[in-house]
């Protein structure tokens, strides 16, 4: 249905563009990472906005199929790490999703939520990994 691309330039200190130019981050590597942690995003912050945006998405999609009504004060927090993988050879990443649904009674919330992580291309890219085509330009 959709289908967009963005370049990075500089690695973690360099700038991320899509390439209708909507889109332009500067990128920093935090402190935490071994960078200067100067004023520019991260890879994992861009991550972070994208799956809690997404999230929200397939949240109020899932209320609508059900016709449940959500409030414009709804939002999803995704907190995300970096760190090293268990198996040594590289990075791995670590998420924790909180959604807050005002006015919507618990066990109703934890469904919808439960629904939208079915629907979710980020949570099923998490728990079921992606194909990745690598080549050379």
């Amino acid at each position: 249905k959709y289908s967009t691309r963005a370049t990075a330039t500089g690695g973690r200190d360099g700038e991320a563009r899509s390439e209708d130019g909507r889109f332009v981050a500067r990128l920093s590597t935090p402190k935490e990472l071994g960078g200067a942690g100067g004023e520019g995003t991260n890879p994992e912050q861009l991550f972070a906005a994208g799956y809690a945006a997404c999230f929200l998405g397939a949240l109020k999609f899932v209320a609508s199929q059900q016709k449940v009504k959500l409030g414009d004060d709804v939002t999803v927090t995704a907190q995300v790490g970096i760190g090293k993988r268990d198996d040594g050879k590289g990075f791995g990443l670590d998420v924790a999703l909180t959604a807050s649904l005002p006015g919507i009674p618990r066990d109703q919330a934890e469904a919808l939520i439960a629904q939208a992580d079915v629907v979710c291309p980020y949570s099923h890219l998490a728990q079921h990994g992606l194909d990745v085509r690598l080549s050379v330009a």
